[in-house]
């Protein structure tokens, strides 16, 4: 499975997640923490610009953090928990059985009620979330780990089926065979005409034989006595007063208990 890279962060204002997904991961890996204050720290060093790019493989997220100088950049790696095999075959039951779901998975969306489906939680639990870094910190997570987690949550708001990837496996894994992904040179509403099972080609479509129309409705017998109605531009009196004809016959005779060639 490919890692996935992404470019350092530049330095900014004061920032949090804006998405629950990204919100979720932060109370995920902060629940692991000891002390409040190297996830404060962590959080200065990610808003600051002070990890470099992130690289996120299968079970692993991992980037250099400095305190300042860049000369001095500590490896920081973030190990988490893969999932089963079992949970992942639970996971694609589900995505498999709807295809809302494979839209959103196509699209680079993750549905907020895959976070714990058929009894397997996507995100971390407690012991799964394992820091390390080669700075001289005994704290766990040391700041540059907590700042690395930081960032995480902010690729997590634009790309959040990156967490897929980080508890073991990419979206390609949950999409049924046969429905393309973006990128494989197939368009998703296509993908996702063929996970639904329906759609024709268009070629055969415009092919076929359109059937005659049915014929005009004509008005009930004994219908009720229209009003007049004056001419004006651009109105067909004669036709208007055809299909007034036709609806007030009906809804007649349908309030005395009759049958209309509608209900027939």
């Amino acid at each position: 499975m490919t890692p996935r890279g992404f470019p350092a962060f530049p330095p900014g204002r004061a920032r949090r997640p804006r998405t629950w997904w990204g919100t979720a991961w932060n109370r995920a890996w902060e629940a692991e923490a000891l002390d409040v204050r190297p996830l404060r720290a962590g959080r200065r060093l990610a808003v600051g610009g002070h990890v470099g790019a992130i690289t996120v493989s299968p079970g692993r997220i991992a980037a250099a953090v400095h305190d300042g100088d860049t000369e001095q950049a500590y490896a920081t790696r973030v190990r988490v928990a893969p999932l089963g095999g079992g949970d992942w075959d639970r996971l694609a039951g589900e995505v498999a059985a709807r295809a809302g779901h494979q839209a959103a998975l196509l699209a680079g969306q993750l549905p907020r009620d895959l976070a714990d489906v058929a009894g397997v939680p996507l995100l971390p639990g407690l012991g799964e979330v394992a820091p390390e870094c080669d700075c001289p910190q005994w704290e766990h997570p040391c700041r540059h780990a907590a700042a690395l987690c930081h960032q995480v949550s902010w690729l997590l708001d634009a790309d959040p089926a990156l967490l897929l990837l980080i508890r073991g496996r990419d979206a390609r894994t949950l999409v049924p065979d046969g429905v393309a992904v973006p990128g494989d040179g197939a368009p998703a509403a296509a993908a996702i005409g063929r996970a639904e099972g329906t759609g024709t080609a268009a070629a055969e479509a415009y092919a076929r034989v359109v059937p005659p129309l049915p014929p005009a409705p004509q008005p009930v017998p004994d219908g009720p006595t229209l009003p007049l109605l004056p001419p004006g531009a651009d109105v067909d009196v004669d036709a208007l007063r055809a299909a007034v004809a036709v609806a007030a016959g009906r809804a007649a005779a349908l309030l005395h208990g009759g049958r209309t060639d509608a209900t027939k």
